[in-house]
């Protein structure tokens, strides 16, 4: 027992929900979602180094940690594998892959800092929004608009991260160079709107799921018998 009166739980309960936990931690999509976060530093590093060659690199190593996000979430699904471990540190992984890339990104010129705060701004957002809302017992799916905002930053931040002008060979035609920022920042816009417009559909999905829950906790309030009431007029049994 504690020193404040609370009772512990016994040693080997606490011992062998740290194990759970451990062996929840160590199965493969949880070990897919932990990469994606240890390879940002490298992505970083090899964007610092701002090269044609070590660009690609960067690129490639981003691409494969954002596969990882598709992947981890198919194997939890298809082999039963979700745990609380997942669930938190995959949107975590996602969101400090994205969002370093994009800070590194401002501070080398080649993205807008209004967009990156926009964009952070949002994620900060309905990353708390969600948060409140599980406290309060309510479930907010992915939207749409969420899922193609996603896609977009992804396609983006590749072009971003290329960066540099290539000539483009599509055999049926001329090569031409094409600028692969410009398409980058085209596509960081669009996906700016999606952010801000994605934003407004889980403010509304929040306010509606709030709102049914109520209605139900009103409703079953509403089928609660009534307490028997004293007979009227002083009649005596």
């Amino acid at each position: 027992m504690s020193a404040d009166g609370v009772a512990k739980p016994p040693r080997e309960e606490r011992l062998r929900k740290r194990r759970g936990m451990l062996e929840d931690a160590l199965n493969l999509p949880n070990a897919l979602t932990m990469a994606r976060i240890v390879v940002i530093p490298l992505v970083l590093w090899l964007l610092w180094m701002d090269t044609p060659r070590t660009d690609v690199y960067a690129t490639l190593l981003y691409a494969a940690a954002a596969v990882t996000d598709l992947l981890d979430g198919y194997l939890a699904r298809r082999l039963n594998l979700i745990t609380v471990f997942g669930k938190y540190f995959d949107p975590l992984a996602d969101k400090l892959l994205v969002l370093s890339v994009l800070v590194v990104l401002v501070d080398m010129a080649r993205a807008p800092a209004w967009a990156a705060i926009l964009i952070i701004a949002r994620e900060v957002s309905v990353t708390s929004l969600r948060a409140i809302a599980s406290s309060e017992g309510v479930v907010i799916a992915a939207s749409g608009g969420g899922k193609f905002k996603a896609a977009l930053q992804m396609v983006a931040l590749v072009c971003l991260l290329l960066h540099h002008r290539y000539v483009m060979d599509l055999f049926v035609i001329p090569p031409f160079p094409v600028s692969l920022h410009d398409v980058g920042l085209v596509l960081l816009y669009t996906s700016v709107v999606f952010s801000v417009t994605s934003a407004y559909e889980y403010v509304a999905l929040f306010a509606d799921a709030v709102d049914a829950k109520n209605k139900r906790l009103g409703h079953k309030d509403g089928d609660e018998p009534d307490e028997p009431q004293p007979p009227s007029g002083g009649a005596q049994p």
